[in-house]
């Protein structure tokens, strides 16, 4: 019988700050794949470019000044119109995680339709990387307590570990009384799925986002700087980070769109690269595969 685990047996014992390495993540899609530009220009009819390549061999680029190696949580979907992409991201020393194939919600999909976008995506991405596929994140964190079947169906597919949680207060998504920190979210006693949530501090009794996305655009650097350190520091934990190659493209098409859309998707894009420069020379980031310690 497949068992949770409770969320209070945390996995990776609080280290010394000094030796604390954080985990760094990419989802590679497109910038008309997010939930927010979909739902805002339904029924229009524009154009929609591919610009993810040049996006994410700037993310690459950028990584490789640093040192910093990454988790790239590749949607299916980019890997069939561009598969030379996914071969250089493995071939650059990075660790591929799926994205599943269709930038669908989980709770827009049957149990058996997931199984088979999961599936597909994960067989496609092994193929080209070379590297077994240990990881999946879900469309804009969609993993919800009404879906929680989907952590099942991930360890039966053989994943090891899921990051589709952001322990934060959201009108989409989140759990703001999750865990914080990895755990062991599914065990079936042959095998267990560790959920890593993405990063948060605690400030004045609330969890603060600080692990990229739409709040790392939004928020100051120093702040952001300032909760990774205190989380590293405090707690000697690492956090997990994520972007978006499309948030580093300073050309991203602008089709009309509500403003309360287009202050969502766009805000802040052009000083995305710079302050993410500035978080590599602070902070010292690897896969999570290896912050998780994991074998395949």
């Amino acid at each position: 019988m497949t068992s949770m685990t409770h969320p209070t047996q945390q996995l990776n014992k609080p280290q010394d700050s000094k030796t604390v390495i954080n985990a760094l993540t990419v989802d590679v899609e497109e910038y008309y794949h997010t939930t927010i530009f979909q739902e805002a220009t339904r029924g229009l009819s524009i154009q929609r470019e591919s610009r993810v390549v040049a996006a994410t061999d700037k993310l690459l680029d950028l990584f490789a000044v640093h040192g910093a190696t990454a988790t790239f949580f590749v949607l299916g979907e980019v890997a069939v119109e561009h598969p030379a992409l996914v071969r250089r991201i493995a071939a650059a020393g990075h660790e591929v995680a799926c994205h599943g194939y269709g930038h669908q919600l989980v709770p827009c999909q049957p149990p058996e339709d997931f199984r088979e976008d999961v599936r597909r995506a994960k067989t496609l991405l092994e193929d080209l990387s070379g590297q077994p596929v240990l990881g999946y994140r879900a469309p804009s964190f969609s993993i919800g307590a009404a879906e929680s079947w989907a952590y099942d169906v991930l360890l039966e597919l053989g994943f090891r570990y899921d990051s589709s949680s952001y322990p934060i207060r959201h009108d989409r998504y989140g759990n703001v009384r999750g865990p914080r920190f990895p755990y062991a979210i599914r065990d079936n006693g042959a095998g267990r799925l560790i959920e890593f949530p993405i990063g948060t501090t605690r400030l004045l009794g609330a969890n603060l986002p600080i692990g990229g996305g739409g709040y790392f655009r939004l928020l100051p650097f120093p702040v952001i700087r300032w909760g990774i350190g205190r989380v590293n520091r405090s707690e000697g934990r690492p956090v997990l980070f994520y972007v978006h190659p499309w948030e580093v493209d300073r050309g991203l098409p602008r089709p009309p769109m509500a403003w309360h859309h287009r202050c969502r998707h766009y805000v802040g894009i052009a000083r995305t690269e710079a302050k993410l420069d500035a978080l590599l020379r602070g902070f010292p980031f690897t896969t999570v595969r290896e912050v998780l310690g994991l074998r395949s």
